[in-house]
């Protein structure tokens, strides 16, 4: 079982989210964004090390509300940049020599399933780089700043990328360490800078479940998926946020 280390991104503005709570600790059935997709992670037998992102302008209130349980729980918090690129290099500082392979997921998808962990670690361990991704299935638009359709865009062969994305250490550290040699443009996740070394990428087929949370419009979906899964963890000692009021 190869060892997995976690940085989970939270350092983002959210700024599509709107009010004045930041988007990562807004609630979802009750426990903030960010907490919801660290627990995803922290008990599985192959994670050997989780690492939350955190921006600077948050660092004093996650350390003030969250600090002692995150501690409690093994997680370790490092601070973000201004770039999702500069939060995700920060963090992967942080990963200790023992990793085998690092997955980066976003905070704002709490929803992913135990199952879709278990398929992206699995064939990241097998190819060296893997990523969850869901295919476009509806008809696809490409509109001008105008609002008018450009065209209709054909969606055979389109997929939309996930989180978590999973790669050989080596592999993903040589990556971000030759970053500056892509336009910032072209930097939109991290299988985007494995493929600038020319390595394959695998796609593991997931689903719209795996959502993204961007505006307050998606909470209430997030939370309807979170209610129709599973508890990923039992109550007790072992989960301190379990038991805690937000």
């Amino acid at each position: 079982m190869p060892r997995v280390a976690v940085i989970v991104v939270a350092a983002g503005k959210g700024e599509r989210f709107g009010g004045n709570e930041k988007k990562v600790f807004a609630r979802v059935e009750g426990r903030p964004i960010f907490l919801r997709s660290v627990e995803l992670f922290i008990h599985r037998p192959d994670v050997s090390q989780t690492i939350l992102v955190i921006a600077p302008e948050d660092e004093e209130h996650v350390k003030e509300k969250f600090g002692a349980n995150l501690g409690l729980l093994g997680v370790q918090r490092v601070t973000g940049g201004a770039r999702r690129v500069d939060s995700v290099a920060a963090g992967l500082a942080a990963v200790r020599d023992e990793a085998e392979l690092v997955a980066v997921h976003d905070a704002a998808r709490p929803c992913v399933s135990d199952a879709m962990i278990d398929a992206v670690f699995a064939e990241a361990a097998r190819t060296g780089a893997a990523i969850l991704a869901a295919p476009l299935r509806g008809t696809i638009k490409r509109v001008s700043g105008a609002g008018i359709i450009d065209r209709t865009v054909d969606r055979q062969g389109l997929w939309e990328a996930q989180t978590p994305q999973v790669f050989r250490r080596d592999l993903l550290m040589q990556a971000f360490d030759r970053r500056g040699e892509l336009e910032e443009e072209d930097v939109t996740d991290d299988a985007r800078l494995v493929e600038g070394l020319g390595h394959p990428v695998a796609v593991v087929e997931s689903d719209p479940t795996n959502l993204k949370i961007t505006t307050r419009a998606d909470v209430p979906l997030a939370a309807a998926i979170i209610r129709s899964r599973p508890k990923p963890l039992p109550k007790g000692p072992m989960n301190p946020f379990e038991e805690a009021q937000w």
